[in-house]
């Protein structure tokens, strides 16, 4: 009885022996592999990087601004600068805004027709009859869950000696990587659109010495 076995080719088993080796090879090859890896995560990469570099030098401007409020602030409260007093310390709203731009000016920059003119910086001085007066919010034009700043009853009319006074300052600082902040802020243009800027907000209350 004769057995059967499979028939084999020789030649072409000795063909296909070096495709197999080929494919194990391509299989095991890492060779331009770190360059596609890296043209794939670069544009998330530096989106990130460059989010966090514009965001520590968001932070160094806030801190800019609320520094000048305080130390404007503290000039208002001993008398340094005044308001329709009849003194060589008097500053009307252009002169005080200019005051506070060369404060600022590290970072900021003001132009005639932006001290003039706000644009961009925004700042409000008032008295009141008590610390309880004072408003804590930020002034919005509507009610809506998204809406934008009115600065319409923003003012410079600070108090004499002894008054109780507000000093606060908004700033539309612009952003361009900054990839949360636009959708976490209640702060929007009218449109309802996404804001390109961040806004610096700072404030201080304090009580005016009772100078002479």
């Amino acid at each position: 009885m004769k057995s059967h076995a499979t028939d084999r080719n020789p030649n072409a088993e000795q063909a296909r022996r070096p495709r197999l080796r080929l494919w194990r090879r391509l299989a095991r090859s890492s060779d331009g592999a770190a360059a596609i890896e890296f043209a794939i995560l670069a544009v998330p990469y530096f989106l990130i990087i460059f989010a966090i570099i514009e965001t520590f030098v968001a932070f160094a401007a806030e801190q800019l601004v609320t520094n000048a409020v305080n130390s404007l602030g503290r000039q208002l409260r001993t008398g340094q600068i005044t308001f329709a007093l009849n003194r060589s310390t008097d500053k009307n709203q252009a002169e005080f805004r200019r005051a506070f731009c060369n404060e600022v000016n590290i970072m900021i920059q003001c132009s005639e027709a932006e001290i003039a003119t706000p644009n961009k910086l925004y700042i409000d001085a008032r008295t009141f009859t008590s610390f309880g007066a004072i408003p804590k919010a930020i002034p919005r034009i509507s009610t809506a869950s998204y809406a934008d700043i009115d600065p319409s009853t923003f003012k410079f009319q600070p108090g004499g000696p002894d008054t109780i006074n507000m000093l606060r300052a908004y700033y539309r600082w612009q952003v361009i990587t900054d990839l949360v902040r636009p959708y976490i802020t209640t702060i929007r243009p009218s449109d309802g659109s996404l804001p390109s800027d961040f806004l610096i907000v700072a404030t201080t209350a304090f009580q005016n010495e009772n100078y002479p």
